[in-house]
């Protein structure tokens, strides 16, 4: 049974799963509007429930409208993920890494919102550009040139020959 983006896992048999959502505005409002504020994403997720962990295969494909930082055009962003989480069963609850998760034996559902509106969120730029912008961005934009005293000073100040002479 999915309710929201929560899957009731208690109630699944052993096995791989299938389950679609779509994720829009409705979405965001829940779990967050700093970064993304609107979109469109359809996401399949497949769960495959073992005996000691559960794996979850996400697949999140969609647009999101983003603001361009040079011209403040607005522009659709393409977004394609797939990412994969376990979730073991444990003594209690908690994140052990990104991929892993540990959950009690006796929890009821996997709440899976969180994690897609992580993904989505780390696939956006953190350098918004049009996309009529990208092919003129600078590479070298931001980095800096170093280059030794010799190579500038061509000619040498009389007052430093007198001190190299007393070496």
């Amino acid at each position: 049974m999915v309710r929201d983006f929560s899957i009731n896992i208690l109630g699944l048999s052993k096995g791989v799963h299938q389950f679609e959502f779509q994720l829009g505005e409705g979405f965001f409002r829940k779990y967050g509007q700093e970064v993304v504020s609107n979109g469109k994403f359809t996401a399949q997720v497949s769960l495959d429930k073992r005996e000691s962990f559960i794996e979850v295969d996400f697949k999140i494909e969609g647009n999101t409208n983003l603001t361009c930082d040079r011209s403040l055009d607005e522009f659709d962003h393409p977004v394609s993920i797939h990412k994969k989480v376990v979730f073991k069963y444990g003594e209690e609850a908690k994140e052990i890494s990104d991929e892993i998760y540990t959950i009690t034996s006796d929890q009821a559902e996997l709440e899976l919102g969180q994690q897609m509106y992580e993904f989505i969120v780390l696939e956006i730029p953190i350098k918004k550009l049009h996309p009529r912008f990208r092919e003129d961005d600078d590479e070298s934009e931001g980095k800096v040139i170093y280059t030794s005293a010799t190579e500038t000073d061509e000619t040498t100040d009389p007052r430093w020959e007198m001190l190299k002479k007393l070496k």
